[in-house]
């Protein structure tokens, strides 16, 4: 079967419906727009749409509903330690940013609960989280105040304070050693799910907005899912995670 490529640099669309405080302009543009080339025999064939929400320059302010945080996020690094340049493809996605603007809060049950971040606050995020915005020539991250992993009050990740329901962990090494006495390489040293807890956050809330504690704590040896929550490299090159509680499996001793 033929295959048919389509591009289209630019796709305009006028009449999208406004919201207060949050516009989108009356032109919307995709960066990309073509079908994935697939085999004949592929059972999928993908469709991959790039955009960004750019607020128009008229709008001076941007306040977040509900729950939700509007966070500035920190620029890529464009050089490497050496001072090598780094073409936009190659360029880490940063995780974190500084708190501009908060929501009013939530309501649980008959209890009103406030955002507990304040504004310049600095906060590592969950990656995949979040709608990135363009506002002020700047980009931004619009989030639920749940999808904030940890607040950063130094440069250090060892420092990082989780919030809810999160808890940092600092990953064992891997074992250099097969147990015959092998030597592994690093591409053949298997990742461990097992650490040691730095930090744990307040813990949820319950349905009437009070916080429960999480079961366990700074110290802990811990085995966690494989795959899940966000790794982070400490500046002495030491591996760490932030994930939820609920992602721990058991408590070593």
């Amino acid at each position: 079967m033929a295959s048919i490529q389509l591009t289209a640099s630019t796709i305009s669309a006028k009449g999208f419906a406004s919201f207060d405080g949050l516009r989108s302009t009356n032109t919307v543009k995709v960066a990309s727009f073509a079908p994935q080339r697939q085999s004949a025999n592929s059972p999928f064939r993908g469709l991959v749409v790039r955009a960004a929400t750019t607020v128009a320059p008229k709008y001076t302010s941007l306040k977040p509903l509900a729950d939700r945080v509007l966070v500035k996020i920190k620029t890529s690094e464009e050089k490497t330690v050496g001072g090598i340049l780094l073409p936009t493809t190659a360029q880490s996605k940063p995780q974190g940013g500084e708190v501009v603007a908060v929501g009013e809060g939530r309501t649980i049950g008959k209890t009103k609960v406030d955002v507990s971040l304040k504004t310049g606050t600095q906060v590592v995020y969950s990656k995949y989280a979040g709608t990135e915005v363009e506002f002020n020539g700047t980009n931004h991250l619009l989030l639920k105040e749940d999808d904030i992993v940890g607040i950063l009050e130094t440069d250090e990740v060892k420092d990082m304070k989780p919030l809810n329901d999160r808890v940092l962990i600092k990953v064992a090494e891997a074992e250099d050693k097969t147990a015959g006495g092998l030597l592994l390489t690093e591409a053949t040293k298997e990742k461990p799910s097992i650490g040691t807890v730095v930090a744990v956050g307040p813990g949820p809330l319950d349905e009437e907005g009070n916080r429960k504690s999480l079961p366990v704590s700074s110290g802990n040896t811990v085995l966690y899912s494989k795959y899940a929550g966000n790794e982070f490299k400490g500046s002495d090159g030491s591996e760490y995670i932030a994930l939820r509680a609920s992602d721990i499996m058991a408590v070593l001793s």
